[in-house]
């Protein structure tokens, strides 16, 4: 019998600022191994550049290394809402929007499905699989708390980024690996980026 392919992790980028987690994110993933389908929207793409100087896929592909890219990443339209990632009959590992727009939010919990990435999360809430929404916005409006509400009661996951301080963050990597860390730990996947609470420190990047 053969072994079962490895499910792919539906990665979305949406105009939330916070372009350096997104990257992070896709680069552990694929250093590790873990399959990931790519979306990134029209506002994410230019996050990419403004936050990060990364002003195509293909400086994006540069940036977390052309080998373990092409080995592990796939890229999808946002614009196609008939693609893999549309479908529940497609098994993927669950999904996360990293970072998630408030305007993002409010699709998904709504079930509005303009996009690709929303059509995606509808997908996997329904399907029950794990939905990790990263926001990075301050201050919260009620309208935001009542979205994030709706969205956590139909299963998903609303994980803010928001570092924290406990591990001595010296820098700016150090505070984004922790944002990462909490997002690898609700995926199941195993890393080193950061100390945990009691634990030994971190190895050197």
């Amino acid at each position: 019998m053969s072994v079962p392919a490895q499910r792919p992790t539906v990665v979305a980028i949406t105009g939330a600022s916070g372009a350096l987690y997104a990257v992070a994110l896709i680069r552990t993933l694929a250093r590790a191994h873990c399959p990931v389908w790519l979306i990134v929207s029209d506002h994410g793409l230019r996050l990419l550049d403004v936050e990060v100087g990364l002003a195509s896929i293909e400086a994006l592909r540069g940036h977390v290394g052309g080998t373990v890219w092409d080995a592990s990443v796939r890229l999808f339209d946002d614009r196609d809402r008939g693609a893999l990632p549309a479908s529940g009959s497609v098994q993927t590992a669950g999904m996360v929007i990293c970072p998630c727009s408030m305007g993002t939010i409010a699709a998904v919990a709504h079930g509005t499905s303009r996009s690709l990435v929303e059509r995606a999360a509808d997908v996997t809430l329904k399907e029950r699989r794990r939905l990790i929404v990263v926001p990075r916005e301050t201050p919260y409006s009620q309208i935001h708390l009542d979205n994030m509400l709706r969205l956590t009661m139909a299963g998903g996951t609303v994980l803010p980024a928001s570092p924290g301080f406990y591990h001595q963050p010296k820098t700016i990597d150090d505070l984004v690996h922790f944002v990462v860390g909490r997002i690898l730990d609700h995926l199941q996947v195993e890393h080193d980026l950061v100390r945990r609470w009691g634990g030994d420190p971190a190895p050197e990047a």
